[in-house]
């Protein structure tokens, strides 16, 4: 569908852009308050899924989690998302470049926000942009960090507890901090470690 010379969006996009939005705000709703709180894994894995999330073999979900947009997230192999994480898939239907997509062997604490999308503040109509955020195999992301649109975290990057990530991460590195930063290398460059199995009832 096409947009006017100003930019603006054409009807049948509005319509279109404001049942999928309805949409997605029941999905969302329906996944945090009916889904959310069961203390059973492969309970709220099936409903992740039949939602439109991919899950690896081993992937796991902690209870509450916030889920905006199952159908553009990739969660890997063996990786764990710790409780009360947010998962932001937003990816909107025409010239959008949403989503989230984390590897195999990852490892994200507790109360971890993954934010694909903002608002552009230079924009007179404070128009929404998504960016893709990819997550690269054996990654560790500490509690409540926050990390924003656009950002790539190379493979077995750590970033530390209460981080902002604003930039991408270079691989085997370790950052911290608001805004992130590099503080050291990690000391191990070759990975073939098995996170285990999800805490029960959790």
């Amino acid at each position: 569908m096409s947009t006017s010379t100003t930019g603006r969006r054409s009807l049948p996009e509005k319509i279109l852009n404001r049942l999928n939005t309805i949409y997605l705000e029941a999905v969302t709703g329906f996944l945090w308050w009916g889904v959310g709180f069961i203390p059973f894994h492969t309970i709220r894995r099936f409903f992740y899924k039949l939602f439109g999330m991919k899950i690896g073999k081993g992937g796991a979900i902690h209870m509450m989690a916030r889920i905006y947009d199952p159908r553009h997230i990739v969660i890997g192999n063996d990786t764990i998302i710790g409780e009360r994480a947010t998962l932001d898939g937003r990816k909107q239907l025409v010239n959008s470049n949403g989503g989230l997509k984390i590897g195999n062997h990852v490892d994200v604490a507790s109360e971890v926000m993954f934010w694909t999308s903002q608002h552009d503040s230079n924009d007179p109509n404070f128009a929404p942009i998504e960016e893709k955020i990819i997550v690269e195999d054996y990654v560790f992301i500490g509690p409540r960090s926050i990390i924003l649109p656009g950002v790539t975290i190379g493979r077995g990057a750590i970033i530390a507890a209460g981080s902002i990530v604003t930039k991408s991460v270079e691989p085997n590195t370790i950052v911290a901090g608001v805004p992130a930063k590099k503080i050291s290398d990690r000391k191990i460059t070759k990975y073939d470690y098995t996170l285990g199995r999800a805490r029960l009832f959790q």
